[in-house]
């Protein structure tokens, strides 16, 4: 059974760091792109990053390169979010998803809240 558990979330202030987790089970993780989203309150939920499955190929929303940096531990099957620089405007859920054969697997979401 294919399962993503997203961890890491918090409180902290603007200019603060934060690093999520997404811990993988269930497929071959180490073949699989896994993208992290996310929902901010009263807005849809946005692409964030992504990284291919044993390249590691990253790729960013725009607004995102420079302050976030996503990894992956292909032993552990974990990805990893950092996020530096944080701002209000970063307050949202985030989830970490993969397709796998056609069909998209969510994590339940940590919830990230940038506030003074």
């Amino acid at each position: 059974q294919v399962r993503l558990v997203e961890s890491g979330g918090g409180l902290l202030q603007p200019g603060g760091s934060l690093r999520l987790s997404c811990k993988a089970s269930g497929f071959p993780f180490e073949h699989f792109a896994i993208a992290y989203f996310r929902q901010a309150p009263g807005k849809e939920r946005e692409g964030v990053s992504c990284i291919t499955g044993r390249a590691g190929t990253t790729l960013y929303t725009e607004s995102m390169e420079g302050r976030f940096t996503i990894s992956r531990d292909n032993a552990k099957n974990t990805i990893y979010l950092k996020m530096n620089s944080l701002n209000a405007e970063d307050t949202a859920v985030y989830y970490c998803k993969a397709n796998i054969l056609s069909r998209h697997y969510w994590g339940q979401g940590t919830q990230v809240t940038v506030s003074s």
